[in-house]
């Protein structure tokens, strides 16, 4: 561990891991549960994850500096297939997802229980980032999520990956498996090495989605903007029939009608 102090008021160390699979199989899966900070995941060939966390804490005052450094520190949880990254010593929990509380959303059911700040705002009295640098094995899943100061990039995988963020950018280049990218503030980048065969979702609220994919792309696409347009230069692109979709409820059924259908080629997976 390599540590600097540069002045009173701020510190950076790293932090350096490397883990394997206690259980090795087709399933093996990362989740990585950042606050504040950038992820960045590389695939390599190789069968042990391999970590490098870039910490840094801010205050005013000496005192709180050292408090930051004691509390905040990088969680790791160790589930034989899967390994979990988390932030440690934050104001909220990390663990399954509680029945009450807001969580994080992940399919693994982990996620941070934010009412444990008591719904007061969570100001420790020091400021924090934890930049991750993850290199992979190629054919683990990826499970990644990160809220603010950071975007998340992910290259040279081949499992399958969900990536969420709220206020930054997700990048993700030559994949060749199914992915979904979601956030908020930020452009979505998505570059496939391989045409993926099963569905995909990608989403932003206030930013660009771009997708690159290989030639002889077959499949189904739906498109909707609040503020924006589509562009391709796909040159066959069939509309298909409006679709509607049934979902029961208890105060009824609701429907959701969807025009924006298009074929792609002979059509086939669903891109979102």
């Amino acid at each position: 561990m390599a540590i600097s102090l540069v002045n009173a008021q701020t510190f950076t160390d790293k932090i350096v891991r490397e883990i394997g699979f206690e259980k090795k199989d087709i399933n093996n899966a990362l989740l990585l549960a950042n606050i504040n900070g950038a992820i960045d995941v590389s695939g390599y060939d190789g069968e042990k994850i391999r970590i490098e966390v870039t910490r840094t804490i801010k205050a005013k005052t000496l005192k709180r500096l050292e408090q930051g450094k004691k509390e905040i520190q990088l969680g790791v949880i160790d589930r034989a297939d899967t390994i979990i990254l988390f932030v440690e010593g934050s104001c909220n929990s990390f663990g399954k997802a509680a029945e009450n509380g807001e969580t994080w959303d992940s399919s693994l059911g982990w996620g941070y229980n934010w009412s444990d700040c008591k719904g007061k705002r969570c100001d420790p009295g020091y400021d924090y980032t934890l930049n991750f640098a993850v290199k992979v094995p190629y054919n683990v899943n990826l499970i990644l999520s990160t809220v603010n100061d950071g975007d998340v990039t992910v290259a040279n995988m081949k499992g399958g990956l969900i990536a969420n963020n709220i206020n930054g950018s997700i990048k993700l280049t030559n994949i060749t498996r199914e992915a979904s990218a979601h956030t908020v503030n930020g452009d979505v980048d998505v570059e496939y090495a391989k045409n993926p065969d099963k569905a995909c979702r990608f989403y932003t609220l206030n930013g660009d989605i771009n997708a690159w994919f290989q030639k002889g792309l077959a499949a189904t696409m739906s498109f909707e903007s609040f503020n924006g347009d589509f562009y391709t230069n796909v040159d066959q692109l069939e509309s298909l029939p409006v679709a509607v979709e049934k979902e029961k409820r208890d105060n009824g059924i609701r429907y959701k009608i969807n025009g924006n259908r298009f074929k792609i080629g002979n059509g086939g997976v669903l891109l979102d």
